[in-house]
C-alpha cells in the first residue's frame, strides 16, 4: 500500500495535478501586482506622492497594501536593508573616528579640556577629513597594536 501511495504521489507530481506552492517572501506580492496598493496609488494627489508609489512598484506588499523591507540576506533584495544599513554603519564609524582622531590629538596640549569644551575647528576639520578612511585606519592600528590597550591599564570596579 505504501508503494501504490508513493507511486501515485509521485506521478500526481510529475504530471502537475498537485499545485505549486509559492513561497517566495511570507505571501507578500510585488505592488504592482497588489489591487490595495493600486488604490492607494490612485487616490494620490501630488506629483511627489504619485512618484513615490510608481518607485515602491517593484516592492513587494502585503494585504495591507502597503511595502515591506526583505530581510533574509538575499542580493535580490540588497538596496532594501543592507546596502543602507552598511551606509550607516560607515557614517557612524566615520564619526566615531573623527571623534577618536581630535581626542588624540589634543591630548597632549595642556588646555585638553578646555578643547573638548571649544572645539578647534580648524583641527576637528582635519580629523573629520581623515575619518574617511576609518575602516583602513582602524584594521592598520588593529594590527600594529595601537587600537587596543593592555588589561593593566584598564580600570575595573571591584565587584
Amino acid at each position: 500500500m505504501r508503494r501504490l501511495f508513493a507511486v501515485v504521489l509521485s506521478a500526481f507530481l510529475l504530471f502537475g495535478f498537485a499545485p505549486m506552492a509559492k513561497a517566495d517572501v511570507a505571501g507578500l506580492t510585488p505592488c504592482a501586482q497588489n489591487a490595495r496598493f493600486q488604490q492607494r496609488a490612485a487616490a494620490a494627489k501630488t506629483d511627489q506622492a504619485k512618484a513615490r508609489f510608481e518607485a515602491y512598484g517593484q516592492a513587494l506588499c502585503g494585504t495591507d497594501g502597503l511595502p515591506h523591507l526583505i530581510v533574509d540576506g538575499r542580493w535580490s533584495h540588497a538596496g532594501e536593508f543592507m546596502i543602507p544599513g552598511i551606509a550607516f554603519l560607515y557614517i557612524a564609524g566615520c564619526i566615531g573616528w573623527a571623534g577618536r582622531n581630535y581626542l588624540i590629538a589634543i591630548r597632549g596640549d595642556k588646555d585638553a579640556q578646555m578643547k573638548e569644551i571649544q572645539i578647534d575647528l580648524p583641527l576637528a576639520f582635519k580629523s573629520t577629513l581623515a575619518a574617511a578612511t576609518w575602516p583602513l585606519a582602524a584594521f592598520g592600528a588593529l594590527t600594529s597594536g595601537k587600537l587596543l590597550e593592555s588589561d593593566d591599564k584598564v580600570t575595573v570596579s571591584p565587584r
